[in-house]
């Protein structure tokens, strides 16, 4: 009796199991995947798409999903759930959408805010089905040269440079060659390099399984059995890398990936993965960043859903319940109300659960929690900079610098970070330079004798902050001349990789923490949301820290579920709508992947046929 009852209960357990990871209908399809129409250059035909704004009249009826924020963690959500038969409406506060992904152009120069380069786009890759799914196959990527990276180090005579090339093998054979006396450390981080990469679907499944089980997993040891990536993902980045090597600046090459966390408060998980997103190639979206979000967004219209912009969402609305059931928009003087039974939040935690729930929802138990596993991250600071000239005539590459005045990251970043607001702008360790001119091929079409050029580093939200309620554009001349100090020495110091630059500068324009929040809606100014530090990567942390929230109905999507950057907030955005589906996409992903493949093996033996 017994056994019979075991035996029924097996097959209930496997039928269940079965009907969720494959019972449901696929959103993503080989069919829906066209070859790429011709690039649309009229600006008023894009603006249409990504610069729709927000009125009554204007939202679909019936809606299923509403999603705050246009970043690629919420376009990618909202593509998602609309290609599984999700009527979406995505909102976002600025005047155009995309987040980090939009663009935008002043006196004749197209800057990206946020997209500087993607990797782990080759063919039939997972993100790059990812990608084609949620835009129909409607995104080229150019594939940019091998030498990808250099990392400079010291200054004047002291200035050492090594180049980072792209490449399955190529990657660590150039580095050997660069460090020939460390062939051993070198050969210990890719074996890591490599393991975090195909081993990090078992942290990010931590968030799709129910909680009590993944906890379990890790709470008994039986996952640190299943997989060392359990315990990388806990181990701070300096502690790993000193076992490997003294060598300072192979230490700096181990890390140079800067996020604003030091290395010893970042995650060796984290920063293998994010060198090894780069080992097979490095892209950029032909047409610029803001292509991106165009496709998507048509890909969401195409299924009856909407993005519309100068939207800013004021409250989740919340029922008697505790359950969220649609937001609160300004419109002018007024407060507009949009329902829906699913609200997805790509504002990141800090300003979901502090800013956008009803104040007797912020105060929870369950809320505090959540918001106690992270905290803020530091803010960035850009410098755009437009030139008179080609890449040719300015000697500008493709290839991204990163500048290094020490080769302890960690003591130069917390000397700077603990500098008083005077003394930071004249004692900045580090600083990032790409030239999105140099990379897309169609910017000479667009902006013709024309380059433009983006310097980042990392500051502190605190020496800013004396402004925050002040307008944009209109600070005050204090505040001008101090970001200005920020731009000189950084512009100066960019000057001495580029020499020509300088006198073809004729635009420049300044992003501090306090822009990045305006046009962004970035907490603190934050670029990579909240703080990547070791402590959000232990493995118990990760399964907590998931798209669901203490408020039914209610998601997080984006950088903050799992990584940072592009394909960290797609990720989020997948696991996102993972969630609410109640459906792992992945699994369908991985599925059109191995028919790519089936395909790709079919064509090369007819091709091999034909040759014989």
């Amino acid at each position: 009796m017994w056994l019979l009852i075991l035996l029924v209960w097996l097959v209930i357990w496997a039928g269940g199991t079965y009907w969720y990871l494959f019972g449901k209908p696929s959103p993503f399809s080989l069919e829906s995947v066209r070859p790429p129409a011709p690039r649309e250059f009229d600006q008023k035909k894009r603006d249409k798409v990504i610069k729709q704004g927000f009125s009554v009249d204007k939202v679909p009826q019936n809606l299923d999903v509403i999603v705050i924020g246009s970043g690629i963690g919420g376009l990618s959500a909202a593509a998602t759930l609309a290609k599984a038969g999700k009527k979406v409406l995505v909102l976002e506060q600025h005047d155009q959408a995309g987040g980090c992904c939009h663009t935008y152009i002043e006196k004749g120069f197209e800057f990206d805010v946020g997209l500087h380069y993607i990797g782990q786009l080759h063919e039939n890759s997972l993100l790059r089905i990812a990608f084609d799914q949620i835009t129909e196959g409607q995104v080229e990527f150019q594939k940019l040269q091998p030498h990808v990276d250099t990392v400079q180090i010291g200054s004047g005579v002291e200035r050492r440079e090594y180049k980072i090339f792209t490449g399955k093998h190529e990657m660590k054979a150039r580095l050997t060659e660069q460090f020939p006396n460390e062939t051993e450390a070198i050969e210990k981080f890719f074996k890591i390099m490599k393991l975090s990469a195909k081993k990090t679907h078992y942290l990010a499944s931590m968030k799709l399984i129910p909680q009590w089980v993944s906890l379990f997993l890790l709470k008994s040891g039986i996952a640190d059995l299943i997989s060392p990536v359990f315990r990388l993902s806990g181990t701070p980045a300096t502690d790993f890398i000193n076992t490997l090597t003294k060598n300072k600046d192979l230490q700096v090459i181990f890390s140079y990936f800067f996020y604003g966390v030091p290395p010893k408060e970042s995650s060796i998980l984290i920063n293998a993965l994010l060198m090894h997103h780069y080992k097979r190639g490095a892209y950029y979206p032909k047409g610029g960043a803001s292509e991106i979000a165009f496709h998507i967004i048509r890909t969401i219209q195409k299924y009856g859903g909407s993005c519309l912009v100068r939207a800013p969402v004021s409250q989740i609305l919340v029922d008697e319940n505790g359950a969220a059931y649609g937001v609160k928009v300004k419109k002018g003087q007024d407060e507009v109300e949009v329902h829906a039974p699913v609200v997805v939040s790509n504002c990141g935690v800090f300003t979901t659960f502090q800013k956008l729930l009803p104040p007797e929802i912020q105060v929870k138990h369950d809320i505090q929690e959540r918001l106690s596993m992270m905290k803020h991250g530091r803010g960035s600071f850009l410098i755009f900079s437009g030139f008179d000239g080609t890449a040719e005539d300015l000697g500008l590459v493709s290839t991204n610098f990163w500048l290094f005045k020490d080769n302890d990251m960690d003591k130069s970043m917390e000397d700077f970070f603990a500098l008083s607001k005077e003394e930071a702008p004249d004692n900045i360790p580090m600083m990032f330079i790409t030239v999105p001119s140099a990379k897309d091929p169609e910017a000479n079409i667009r902006h013709p004798g024309k380059s433009c050029m983006t310097i980042l580093t990392m500051v502190k939200y605190e020496w800013f902050e004396e402004w925050k309620d002040t307008t944009v554009r209109k600070r005050g001349d204090d505040y001008y001349n101090y970001k200005m100090r920020f731009t000189k020495n950084l512009f100066d110091w960019a000057c001495t990789v580029f020499p020509k630059i300088k006198e073809k500068l004729v635009f420049q324009d300044v992003a501090t923490p306090l822009t990045n929040m305006h046009y962004l809606g970035a907490q603190r100014g934050a670029m990579y949301s909240a703080e990547h530090n070791v402590e959000r990567f232990y493995a118990e942390a990760v399964a907590r820290n998931r798209s669901s929230t203490p408020v039914k109905n209610l998601y997080i999507s984006g950088q903050d579920v799992f990584s940072c950057g592009i394909a960290g907030a797609l990720h989020g955005g997948l696991l996102c709508a993972s969630t609410v589906l109640n459906h792992i996409v992945y699994i369908n992903l991985l599925i059109l992947k191995k028919k790519l493949k089936r395909k790709k093996a079919r064509e090369l033996a007819q091709l091999d046929k034909k040759k014989l």
